[in-house]
């Protein structure tokens, strides 16, 4: 059930701001603060569980959770009304919903930007779930150190999505993208080098992740803005196919690390620097040089390249 509940919640989120903001300048601040969140989140929850594992028992951990639900009941009542015009809604269900996804497999540059975040994706969950292994197996560190790793960690993700929002009105946002991607995938590289030549060291990987995360700050909100501009005859959809793909790659990376051994961080480096690759392949073969999804002001107005 909270698998459903966050899955809708990050779903319809995405739907609301592409019916509120599509085709306006003010549509990527959006999308960065709902991409800070949503990533933010499952970093920042560990170090949430564990401080209230420090000062009560785990029963503590569902009473939180319970309290979480309660407030985003009154937050969707009280701030979340229907945002689709009432011309463009339809009757329908599941089935209409999987038609309408099924559509959007055609599109050759929405596709490829889904791809480009999903792998990127799929190299961020690798890093939540080796990087315990790595910090407190490999390198020794206590959880409560491993803790503040990982929030310092969170914070690289917190600051890609604020410059993202501050800048995306002045660069195009496939910049942006690549600028990110590019970062994360140099840094994963740097540090993958290290580690096969040197040994690495825990200062030395706990710098390159840092600059890994920041990457993905870029990467999230750019692919997610583009996505959904691309997709915003059908938000919804678009928004569960964008959602989808990016947690079936990141299942199915985030256990290969492990695959391969946890007496070293080589196999989370190499799996995260794949998955980077093939994200970089994807964002390729959309061609992001023809300024797909791109909000472009021209004489005090903007409009927004959809092809």
């Amino acid at each position: 059930l909270e698998g459903v509940a966050g899955a809708a919640g990050m779903v319809v989120g995405r739907a609301v701001l592409t019916d509120r903001f599509h085709g306006t300048p003010e549509a990527p601040r959006h999308f960065a603060t709902l991409s800070v969140i949503v990533s933010f989140a499952p970093i920042a929850a560990p170090v949430l569980g564990g401080v209230i594992l420090g000062v009560a028992s785990w029963r503590m951990v569902f009473a939180v959770l319970t309290g979480f639900g309660v407030l985003l009941v009154l937050g969707v009542l009280a701030w979340a009304p229907e945002s689709l015009p009432p011309s463009r809604r339809h009757s329908g269900g599941v089935g209409t919903t999987f038609r309408a996804i099924a559509g959007l497999f055609g599109r050759r540059a929405l596709m490829g930007y889904v791809l480009a975040s999903s792998f990127c994706g799929a190299a961020l969950f690798t890093y939540i779930a080796g990087s315990a292994f790595v910090f407190q197996d490999v390198y020794g560190v206590s959880p409560t150190q491993y803790s503040l790793i990982f929030a310092v960690n969170a914070l690289g993700m917190l600051v890609g999505g604020i410059v993202f929002g501050r800048v995306a009105s002045r660069v195009r946002i496939n910049t942006l993208l690549a600028v990110g991607l590019g970062t994360a995938l140099a840094a994963t590289a740097v540090l993958l080098l290290a580690l096969l030549t040197t040994g690495g060291g825990l200062v030395v990987t706990w710098i390159c992740l840092f600059l890994v995360i920041v990457g993905f700050g870029l990467v999230l909100p750019a692919s997610t803005t583009i996505v959904q501009t691309l997709g915003h005859d059908a938000p919804g959809a678009t928004s569960g196919l964008l959602g989808g793909t990016q947690f079936v790659l990141g299942a199915a990376a985030s256990p290969l690390a492990g695959l391969f051994g946890t007496d070293s961080p080589t196999p989370t480096a190499a799996v995260m620097l794949a998955a980077l690759v093939l994200s970089v392949l994807a964002l390729v073969s959309a061609r992001p040089w023809q300024g797909h999804g791109e909000t472009v002001r021209l004489s005090g107005s903007s409009t927004t390249r959809e092809a």
